[in-house]
């Protein structure tokens, strides 16, 4: 069971590739844009680390504004291999200490894959929270998570990460993050 539970000091979160001309040719764009920023609030309140990825950005525009203004304390990276597991990558990644790895973004079934199927075979925990992820289509989303599921990574969703990184009520971070759970 441990496979499934979330700890913030064992857990880092990773956002790839929510950037203004992708957000734009999602269904669900905006939801990934808030799920994500329950996310970030969550991140910062317990401590963990963020990274945040960039695909191409002279092409598909910079993270949207939504996000980059809670992304202070993030690292950010340009890439463009559709996997974030690259060599400056996969060293910052490494350099946080973690074995758990939360992930949101776009698209489900190219860069999140990817990324979710290299980061498994070099023995991390893969967390993809399915309300905080999507793909221009219904299917290659859904196709995106089975693949992922598939191969050992669990797929969760904001609330759950939310509250299972928590643990209790009446602490000052639950004080603090179950105001951003509508």
């Amino acid at each position: 069971m441990e496979k499934f539970k979330l700890d913030s000091k064992e857990t880092m979160l990773l956002i790839i590739d929510i950037q203004e001309r992708l957000v734009k040719a999602m269904k669900y764009g905006d939801q990934v844009i808030d799920k994500t920023n329950i996310l970030i609030s969550t991140a910062e309140e317990m401590e963990m680390p963020i990274i945040v990825t960039e695909q191409y950005p002279k092409g598909l525009g910079s993270t949207v504004p939504e996000l980059e203004q809670n992304l202070q304390n993030a690292k950010k990276f340009e890439k463009v291999n559709f996997s974030v597991y690259i060599d400056e990558i996969k060293e910052a990644i490494k350099e946080t200490g973690r074995k758990k790895v939360i992930i949101t973004g776009m698209e489900t079934h190219v860069c999140v894959f990817q990324t979710a199927r290299d980061l498994i075979n070099d023995g991390y925990e893969v967390f993809i929270v399915n309300d905080g992820v999507c793909s221009r289509k219904k299917g290659d989303y859904l196709n995106g998570l089975d693949l992922m599921k598939s191969m050992g990574a669990v797929i969760t969703n904001t609330e759950t990460v939310v509250f299972d990184l928590l643990k209790k009520a009446g602490t000052p971070e639950f004080k603090v993050l179950s105001k951003l759970i509508k």
